[in-house]
């Protein structure tokens, strides 16, 4: 009788401490499922219309569904429609009041043209009209030009994209060129790849370059190259190689476009077109790979913590419509027009998350324009403490 009672009293403890172990994984499951941070943000989207989208947001990650939010919409000029369409959004390092942007298209009379903003006013401060360079071929196809740039503590770096393609070193303060890098530095001949794009780390001591690589047809064959340089060195007008890797896509479709660092340095946010990479920094392997689902990927930035992204598509399946939300049509029959979105990325879930929330459309439906096709591309933001 004594042994049974004893077995038992076993078997109570036992039991109990299992309750009380199940009890504290619970709580703890609990805790780990506390709710993600809200962000607010004034991003800034670069688009064909000689201006920015300037877009109040705030950024519930909690909200499966619809976590972008679009507080208040307007926008900051830089210049007419035909001479001033931009990809290049870069807010200064320095100061946050200060936005730095190249053009995508030659003015009417040849001239590329880089400039700086006043967020607070929207003025234009500088705007610098250059001659194109003879060694590029963007001077007779008129595009592209200018699209990604980086920067350092006193210079400006927009990326030329076209062929040849090259890095410009422009002094932040007169918008003077130093230097123009070009890429056959690092044995890329013209006429091998397509679209350069790069940018610089948040330490400014390396900076990221990536090729859209051509096959010997001449076409996008899907192979991308990523070649990180030295900062220092570009500064001075030199291409340092600190490490290169190729990742591939799908020919034609899989483009590298803009990019980030994280805050930290250790990842980078890179739009691919068809595709979202994340990569190792370090490395420059991949972390994640998700296929765009809101539509062409053109830029990526992180999150002041890294935990999310927020990246910019081209969605090219809106139904236009009028200033009332009526849908237009022609000849009986829906227009489908290409919207500015942006959308949520989640690190450590390691997937794209709900609806993209429209940057363009808003505006251009209040304006009259609901028919006109919206092109973004790059983004910078001032995110709220």
């Amino acid at each position: 009788m004594k042994k049974i009672l004893f077995i038992a009293l076993i078997v109570a403890v036992a039991f109990g401490g299992y309750l009380a172990f199940t009890t504290v994984d619970a709580k703890t499951a609990v805790v780990s499922a506390a709710k993600a941070k809200i962000y607010d943000a004034t991003v800034y989207v670069a688009g064909h219309g000689g201006h920015f989208a300037k877009a109040d947001v705030s950024i519930d990650p909690n909200n499966a569904d619809d976590p972008i939010k679009i507080k208040a919409l307007d926008k900051v000029d830089i210049g007419d429609t035909k001479t001033h369409k931009t990809h290049d959004a870069r807010i200064d390092s320095n100061d946050s009041t200060v936005l730095f942007w190249s053009t995508y298209q030659l003015d009417a009379n040849g001239k590329q043209h880089v400039g700086k903003s006043d967020l607070k006013t929207g003025k234009v401060l500088m705007d610098v009209a250059m001659d194109t360079d003879p060694r590029s071929t963007g001077g007779e196809k008129k595009m592209p030009i200018y699209c990604a740039s980086g920067q350092s503590k006193d210079y400006y770096m927009p990326v030329f994209m076209g062929s040849e393609a090259y890095v410009d070193v422009i002094s932040k303060k007169d918008l003077k060129l130093k230097h123009r890098v070009f890429i056959s530095d690092l044995g890329y001949k013209a006429g091998s790849y397509q679209f350069l794009h790069g940018t610089n780390s948040n330490k400014m001591d390396k900076f990221i370059l990536t090729m859209t690589m051509k096959g010997e047809d001449g076409k996008m064959n899907g192979k991308i190259d990523f070649v990180m340089v030295d900062l220092k060195e570009l500064e001075k007008g030199k291409f340092k190689e600190l490490k290169r890797v190729t990742h591939t896509g799908v020919g034609g479709k899989t483009i590298t476009f803009r990019m980030y660092f994280s805050k930290d340095d250790k990842q980078i946010f890179q739009s691919a077109g068809d595709r979202f990479w994340l990569l190792d920094a370090n490395t420059l392997a991949q972390v994640d790979e998700k296929m765009s689902t809101g539509g062409e990927n053109h830029d990526a930035i992180p999150t002041p913590d890294g935990k999310f992204g927020i990246l910019t598509v081209r969605n090219g399946g809106v139904q236009a419509c009028d200033v009332e939300g009526k849908p237009i049509l022609k000849d009986g029959k829906n227009i489908n027009i290409t919207d500015g979105q942006i959308q949520l990325y989640d690190v450590e879930a390691k997937k794209i998350v709900g609806k993209t929330a429209s940057t363009c459309f808003g505006c251009h439906k209040g304006m009259g324009l609901g028919d006109k096709t919206a092109i973004l591309c790059g983004i910078d933001a001032n995110f709220k403490k």
